[in-house]
């Protein structure tokens, strides 16, 4: 009988496996930038903290987050999360309770006493920082950890600056801000109180400084011209905020007028609520869509019975304490105009809530320095006009905030480091492009509403400076976590290579994520399809 006929192919040779003529394209692994990363200001890998936080690895979690930012447990109660705004899962049902979760590590940081190191050989150079609010506390630690010699001067009689100074207990307790300063001291940070800073490069050539950082914070309430008779009770925001650290609280009466629209404004009604007033009213000059305050510090202050009187403004202040207002209308422009319509309104007090400004009275007869519009002009390294000397936070053009603090002292820290040493700061990660939603394979992720932080009992908000928004446990915490859908980048879920038909993909070791066996891709494309980040795409096959 006559042997079957058959062929054998070796599936080693070249003529087998060569799939290179089969494609045009080719799947290649990227990272994309997440838009959470892009959008926070202190320059925080969310991402990869999240990560490490939807494994439970909670201490990796908070090492990833300090390597850039030293005030987790005040950022996740204070800071008005820019990276959720941006969050990709919005468009999916709703956006990563990132600040919930960071608030949650940052609290169990404190809890379990975790610390850092200056693990840097001292570099035997000493900077001065003058301000210890949340830039300059930022970029204290960040040299320190560097290896320098810091010493951080500072009018006020308690470190924090506008943390301590100008945001309420009941947003952030002041045990928890002085634990996370305590850990930055605790790295060998010098630290002097009611120390105002005259003159900045006296005190430089005094202390035998090598370079020096600024971070004056806006504490100056601003004024607004109304006539006013001499009874009447007026005072500024700022001062009353600033106020509350004392041992005797202000008295403001039974009905208390705040005249402005900023998150500033809406700390003063609420905290003029707790003081006892039975009617706080916010005076704004324009619409509600128009005003400074976030949405969700609005919506808190109306909660507590804060009242709002929109377009109208002050046109001044009687003896006996009653206010003349003036209703605004809009033009075409959307800019507020008299109407001349006025009306009284009753006040026992009137704060003024119009902006702030730093004092920069330390810089008089510093050579090269350029100050415009009430700020220090910086350059790209955040060095003003004088070698040596830097600034940051409220003193520069910038939005003022303690995210963006924190970033400039982290950003300013590296700078002056480069300058001490005399080299040029190490180059970032290269910006990938921007993970879009559309490049997302949604279908593999179930529905997840974010969950909801519990708040404190009414009754106890309008009565007591106790904190309002309540933390996470770690069962909620965990779940939020794991709602981050990685965008743009990697994360070991294995589609890839489970759907691959030609087992072309190849599993490395955890950490290390897949290779491709181009003899075998046929390019196909089932991988960047069915990839739920959207971390693989399709390119030309080389010629």
């Amino acid at each position: 009988m006559d042997k079957p006929f058959a062929i054998t192919l070796d599936v080693g040779s070249s003529l087998a496996n060569k799939t290179g003529a089969w494609r045009d394209e080719r799947p290649v692994y990227v990272d994309r930038l997440p838009p959470c990363n892009k959008g926070c200001p202190a320059g925080e890998n969310i991402q990869a903290w999240l990560y490490h936080a939807e494994e439970g690895r909670y201490e990796d979690a908070w090492r990833q987050i300090v390597q850039d930012n030293p005030f987790p447990a005040v950022m996740g109660r204070v800071c008005y999360h820019p990276c959720t705004t941006v969050c990709n899962r919005a468009e999916l049902d709703e956006a990563v309770g990132i600040n919930s979760v960071e608030r949650f590590l940052g609290d169990q940081a404190i809890e379990q006493g975790w610390t850092v190191q200056a693990d840097a050989e001292p570099s035997g150079k000493r900077v001065l920082v003058v301000g210890a609010g949340p830039s300059g506390l930022s970029a204290a630690y960040h040299l320190a950890r560097l290896g320098h010699e810091v010493v951080i001067r500072d009018a006020g009689p308690l470190p924090g600056g506008m943390m301590r100074f100008g945001i309420p207990a009941y947003r952030l307790p002041r045990d928890v801000l002085q634990a996370e300063i305590d850990r930055i001291l605790a790295l060998g940070v010098t630290l002097e109180c009611d120390h105002k800073v005259a003159d900045i490069q006296d005190e430089i050539d005094e202390g035998a400084f090598d370079a020096a950082f600024l971070a004056v914070g806006a504490h100056i309430g601003r004024r607004a011209y109304i006539p006013a008779g001499e009874a009447a009770h007026i005072l500024d925001a700022v001062s009353l905020l600033r106020s509350m650290e004392g041992e005797e609280r202000p008295l403001l009466g039974r009905r208390v007028v705040i005249y402005g629209g900023g998150n500033t404004a809406m700390d003063a009604a609420r905290t003029a609520k707790r003081l006892g007033a039975s009617d706080a009213i916010v005076v704004y000059r324009r619409t509600q869509e128009q005003m400074g305050a976030h949405e969700f510090e609005l919506q808190e202050a109306l909660e507590e019975g804060v009242v709002m009187k929109w377009l109208s403004t002050i046109k001044s202040a009687g003896e006996d304490g009653t206010l003349t207002l003036e209703r605004m209308e809009l033009d075409e422009t959307g800019f507020p105009q008299p109407t001349g319509e006025l009306e009284q309104l009753e006040s026992d007090s009137l704060v003024l809530a119009l902006g702030q400004e730093a004092d920069l009275s330390l810089l008089d007869g510093v050579p090269d320095l350029e100050v415009a519009d009430g700020v220090v002009k910086v350059d790209a390294s955040m060095m003003t006009g004088r070698p040596g000397i830097f600034a940051g936070g409220d003193m520069v053009p910038a939005e003022r905030s303690v995210t963006v603090g924190v970033g400039h002292g982290k950003k300013a820290a590296r700078n002056i480091d480069a300058w001490l040493r005399g080299s040029a700061v190490a180059a970032g990660p290269t910006k990938h492009e921007e993970a879009s939603f559309a490049g997302l394979n949604t279908w593999y992720f179930s529905d997840a509403p974010k969950t909801v932080a519990p708040r404190l009992e009414m009754v106890r908000r309008q009565s007591s400076f106790a904190e309002v928004q309540l933390g996470l446990d770690a069962e909620n915490a965990l779940f939020e976590a794991r709602r981050c859908l990685s965008c743009g980048n990697c994360f070991e879920c294995d589609n890839c290579y489970g759907l691959c038909p030609d087992n072309a993909v190849i599993k490395l070791d955890p950490g290390a994520r897949y290779e491709i066996d181009y003899d075998y891709c046929k390019g196909c494309g089932i991988c960047a399809e069915e990839c739920p980040c959207g971390a693989i795409e399709m390119v030309p096959e080389p010629s």
